[in-house]
């Protein structure tokens, strides 16, 4: 095999042509990056997300570089803001075949300090939110003989953290939410894969280091304190998250990559 027609065939692999994918989260950091990459490898995109004017900027991007994308604001906490985005998805682009569960939420506390809300909110937006859009969005994967979800959990799906506590147990969730439904829709021809980032370099890391109340500077040095020597970039989750989605991995299911520059090595 020459080596033009081996390149035809990993672009092949790797094409999301006539696929529709929807990204939860989408308005910034690494959910803005995986819709556009998603978009780029053909992907229509439908951009989730509570803030809506980032929703529209992500849009405008991908369809200033030719792609296909709509922005749909959605609560993903509510029962009905995820039905109804499902269903405008359907609507616009009458299929769903890629979903990424990678809205999260992250608040820097301990047991003892976390209020009881703060709690809710970080297991909704970062658990339940994954439940809900699965819920509506695997039948339809169902109809179309199959599908790909990756769900966006973290380090701290696999290790503990400090000050993390709300965050730590809704990721660790994530993960065997992921594995629990790789078993059960297997059969459905619907892969359920677990994408886990170290530190990048978003605005969820800046509030992170906002809530510390540490030295930005000091801070992102530390965060690069791993054999690669640097804190990731949101292209760095995008790539994974497109492998997962993509013919690359069509024998890949209820497992997690890590994207941490060796952090947990």
């Amino acid at each position: 095999m020459d080596s033009e027609n081996i390149r035809d065939r990993a672009q092949r692999m790797l094409s999301l042509a006539g696929k529709v994918a929807i990204v939860t989260g989408a308005a910034s950091g690494i959910g803005r990056q995986i819709a556009v990459r998603l978009a780029e490898m053909g992907a229509a995109v439908a951009v989730l997300d509570r803030n809506a004017e980032g929703a529209t900027e992500t849009v405008a991007g991908i369809q200033r570089d030719g792609g296909k994308a709509i922005a749909i604001p959605c609560d993903v906490r509510s029962r009905s803001d995820c039905r109804q985005a499902v269903e405008k998805t359907i609507a616009a682009y009458g299929r769903a075949d890629i979903l990424c569960n990678n809205a999260g939420l992250v608040i820097r506390k301990d047991v003892l300090a976390l209020e009881e809300e703060k709690w809710d909110a970080v297991l909704d937006v970062t658990l339940k939110a994954a439940y809900l859009l699965s819920r509506d969005v695997i039948p339809h994967m169902i109809r179309n003989g199959g599908g790909s979800i990756i769900n966006t959990g973290s380090g701290w799906s696999l290790k503990g953290g400090a000050k993390a506590a709300s965050y730590c147990a809704a990721k660790a969730g994530l993960l065997n939410l992921t594995r629990a439904m790789a078993i059960d829709h297997g059969k459905d021809n619907i892969r359920v894969n677990c994408v886990c980032p170290g530190d990048i370099d978003t605005p969820m890391l800046a509030s992170e280091c906002r809530q510390l109340g540490e030295n930005p500077e000091q801070f992102m040095k530390e965060a690069a304190n791993r054999p690669l020597h640097r804190v990731g970039t949101t292209d760095d989750v995008a790539n994974a998250v497109l492998f997962l989605a993509s013919d690359m991995a069509k024998w890949i299911t209820g497992t997690h990559l890590v994207v941490d520059g060796g952090g947990l090595a």
